[in-house]
């Protein structure tokens, strides 16, 4: 009898271990399968970001144009494509003029700036290396450049295309995630999703209001420094300021180049100028049209940057933040708050969230 236990209990053991090993493996084919789509699954949080920005604005038109609801999504889409159209109607042949003028000269500025480091024309060690390169690599090279450029616009297409999609019935794929996890977590997921998606809005939000701000200001200090294509350097410049931190100093750099092609003095003025504007954008614009913004302590906002670019290349570059912000929010309320009881504010949460808080 003792025997025939033994051997049960043996027979449960295994049982256990094959369980907990397929358990393990399980995972592990998840972390790699999700490692493997990092890409595709960066591409959803685009569409996602585009899908809130869409909201934000048909909420502000049944809000203060008082549009119908049910007709506010299809207005805002068709506001914001309209406005690209006519920027594009507009500005698109000095801007396409200017960008070409950008490119041309960014080589001769990177020449002069280097020159006047002592470290001769970069452009001739460039231009050597070119002409001793194979045909056949060049032309791989060159292929390889457009076929980069396509993708890019192929993913921003869809992102913008499965954005619209999910804006269009954000319900549905906020539940069909939730029904992912146990009927007992739905609520806590219910409620993390809609905290992360407003802390993700009142960001956004705020972001392009600023990046609008630094692209007009730069364009207009640019302009009256001198510098020759001051719209596509003030273009690049609000672009690169939805990257935080690294962004400002990556969109300053073209303008800082040519500025140094022209003159020193030029240089001089346009550096004051970036560095004036940014504080301007950090400390006078951002706080009055974010006041009730996620914070992040600069130094882990910095490293997700870093971390996500590291992981992901330029998609992680982009989406670094945002994804910090979701990261944020979910460890003040999933972990902080509701796993060591510490009473703590989430942003981005609604009035009856809050309530649900404990005391302190």
């Amino acid at each position: 009898m003792d025997d025939q236990n033994r051997s049960v209990r043996g027979l449960m053991g295994d049982a256990e271990f094959v369980r907990k090993t397929l358990i393990v493996l399980g995972i592990a084919v998840l972390a790699l399968l999700l490692w493997k789509l990092s890409d595709v699954l960066l591409l959803a949080f685009g569409s996602v970001l585009v899908a809130i920005l869409l909201h934000a604005a048909s909420d502000a038109l049944v809000r203060y144009l008082k549009v119908p609801e049910r007709w506010s999504l299809t207005v805002a889409a068709l506001i914001i494509f309209a406005v690209f159209l006519a920027i594009v109607a507009l500005f698109g042949t000095q801007v396409r003029s200017q960008f070409s003028n950008v490119v041309e000269q960014l080589p001769l500025a990177i020449d002069n700036f280097a020159k006047q480091l002592g470290l001769g024309a970069v452009s001739d060690d460039l231009s050597e290396i070119m002409s001793n390169a194979p045909v056949g690599g060049m032309a791989a090279r060159l292929a390889g450049i457009g076929g980069a450029i396509l993708n890019g616009l192929a993913d921003f297409a869809l992102v913008v295309l499965a954005g619209l999609y999910i804006a269009a019935a954000p319900r549905l794929y906020e539940q069909g995630f939730v029904k992912l996890f146990p009927i007992r977590h739905h609520a806590r997921v219910e409620s993390s999703l809609q905290a992360s998606g407003q802390a993700l809005r009142l960001w956004l939000t705020a972001q392009l209001i600023a990046m609008s701000c630094v692209a007009i200001l730069s364009t207009i200090a640019f302009w009256l420094i001198g510098l020759p294509s001051s719209i596509a350097l003030g273009l690049i410049a609000g672009l690169a300021d939805f990257i935080p931190f690294l962004g400002p100093i990556l969109g300053a750099l073209p303008a800082v180049l040519i500025a140094f092609g022209v003159s020193g003095e030029t240089a001089l003025w346009t550096v004051l100028a970036v560095i004036v504007i940014q504080q301007l954008e950090g400390n006078v614009i951002f706080p009055l049209v974010a006041r009730s913004v996620i914070s992040i302590p600069p130094a882990l906002a910095l490293f997700a940057i870093l971390i996500g670019s590291a992981l992901f290349g330029a998609f992680g570059l982009i989406f670094g933040f945002p994804l910090a912000v979701v990261a944020y929010v979910l460890v003040k309320k999933l972990y902080v708050r509701e796993t060591l009881g510490e009473h703590t504010e989430v942003p981005g949460e609604t009035g009856n969230d809050k309530q649900k808080a404990p005391s302190p």
